[in-house]
């Protein structure tokens, strides 16, 4: 039963959790990647920039009578214009001290590029430094241009947002592909639930249909143990066919014996008890044929030797030699079977349906009443057999055809409650089912509807 079954939680939802988280993570990282090298490339361009600046700058100086002379040049600083309006400060030393230009560029470090805080705003540095010869004394000239971030930060903003919305999109992307993945996925395990679920109790045939490399072990765990089990239930049925016929077999032999026996004896204590022996013998031998018909019908419910069966004359063929036993309860039978019934069905499974269902209306019709066999071809093909009797007790008629199950109204009759039940699996494996109701002028009427 599915309720027993304790579940955690959802394969699927499992799966689409890993893939969604995944994508996100790869998301994030893909933004900070990317955010970063652009940041290092935009860097780069500005430090090109600032490099450029300072060379124009050293190169406009010269050493002119042990004086250094610097003609700065205009597009040193115009080369560094930006839509941004960044500010641009420079500093020109001459022996570490300030020649011109703003003071507090820290250049004590020998880093070419470096990045401070100047006047309040963080600022791009670049530094490069030129030995000027003389007639007198070297001079070591020292040039830093400084430049704000302004345009650089607006620039990598709008990276970062592109990149942003780029991930996004591909999260997105990402999530839907990942529940349509598991789906696909795990739609592979609703079919295979989907086939063992819309199979009957009897089907223990393997799946023979392809399914993915992950579930092989699974469908072939499965089939083996269908495999057991139909083996077990062969077992099982033909070890209870044999019981009943071996049992059935030598209790014919000793009822024989029982009843030239009470013939032959005039004792009323003797024949009392023979009575009660031949009694407990006929249960016994109808128990046991009755055992060994449901063997057979259950072995045979899967495997049905079809062929075109013609109702009509094989309900003949049965009223005809079940009269000899309704005589004898002064019962007559009425066999309504006007029309043509063809059935595709098996015969033999067919006919112990039909004399199971005509021996139950014969056992328990009074005497000098009629049994009724009907055929009817509309609006389905159906066999219906009542009697006169009793009928089916109202509270227990929907339990009557579960095995070994008798009504409360049966004392005093031979039965092993296996009547009901073949006849329902008879028609089962045809496809119909069996009808038990009471008849509103008195009686039961059995019907296998097909």
């Amino acid at each position: 039963m599915t309720g027993d079954v304790v579940v955690s939680r959802s394969l699927r939802n499992r799966l689409a959790m890993i893939l969604t988280g995944g994508a996100a993570v790869l998301a994030i990282v893909l933004f900070l990647v990317v955010r970063a090298y652009a940041a290092q490339i935009a860097q780069q361009g500005q430090d090109n920039i600032l490099n450029a600046s300072v060379s124009s700058i050293l190169d406009a100086a010269v050493l002119r009578d042990g004086e250094v002379e610097l003609d700065f040049p205009y597009a040193a600083l115009s080369m560094l214009s930006t839509d941004a309006d960044d500010r641009v400060f420079y500093a020109v030393y001459e022996d570490g001290a300030l020649l011109s230009g703003y003071d507090g560029l820290d250049t004590q470090d020998d880093e070419a590029f470096r990045s401070m805080n100047y006047d309040g705003s963080t600022v791009r540095i670049a530094t490069a430094t030129r030995t000027l010869v003389g007639a007198n004394v070297p001079r070591r000239v020292t040039v830093s241009v400084a430049q704000t971030q302004d345009a650089l930060s607006g620039t990598l903003n709008r990276i970062s947002t592109n990149v942003a919305v780029f991930g996004a999109g591909f999260f997105a992307l990402a999530t839907v592909l990942s529940f349509w993945a598991t789906s696909t996925t795990i739609g592979q395990l609703r079919r295979l639930t989907t086939s063992v679920t819309r199979r009957g109790p009897q089907d223990l045939s393997p799946f023979t249909k392809p399914v993915p490399t992950e579930m092989g072990p699974l469908v072939g765990s499965l089939n083996n143990l269908m495999f057991r089990l139909d083996q077990s239930l062969k077992q099982s049925e033909e070890f209870i066919a044999e019981a009943a016929h071996r049992v059935r077999t030598p209790l014919a032999t000793v009822r024989s014996y029982a009843e030239a026996t009470f013939q032959r004896v005039e004792n009323t204590e003797n024949r009392d008890a023979l009575r009660s022996m031949m009694r407990a013998i006929d249960e016994s031998s109808r128990a046991a044929g009755q055992l060994l018909d449901h063997a057979m019908v259950t072995f045979r419910a899967e495997n049905l030797d079809r062929i075109d069966v013609d109702l009509n004359d094989l309900l003949r063929d049965l009223v005809q030699r079940m009269t000899p036993v309704a005589d004898m309860r002064d019962v007559d039978f009425i066999l309504d079977a006007a029309a043509p019934a063809h059935l595709h069905g098996d015969p033999i499974l067919l006919q112990n349906a039909f004399r199971n269902l005509i021996d139950n209306a014969l056992k328990y019709a009074p005497a000098d009443s009629i049994v009724t066999v009907r055929v009817q071809t509309a609006p389905d093909l159906s066999v219906s057999v009542t009697d006169q009797g009793k009928g089916f007790p109202p509270s227990e008629i929907n339990k009557l055809a579960d095995r070994f199950v008798r009504g409360s109204d049966t004392d005093g009759q031979i039965g092993s409650g296996l009547g009901l039940t073949i006849a329902r699996d008879v028609a089962a494996a045809h496809g119909g089912a069996l009808i038990l109701s009471n008849r509103s002028e008195g009686g039961a009427c059995a019907t296998l509807q097909f």
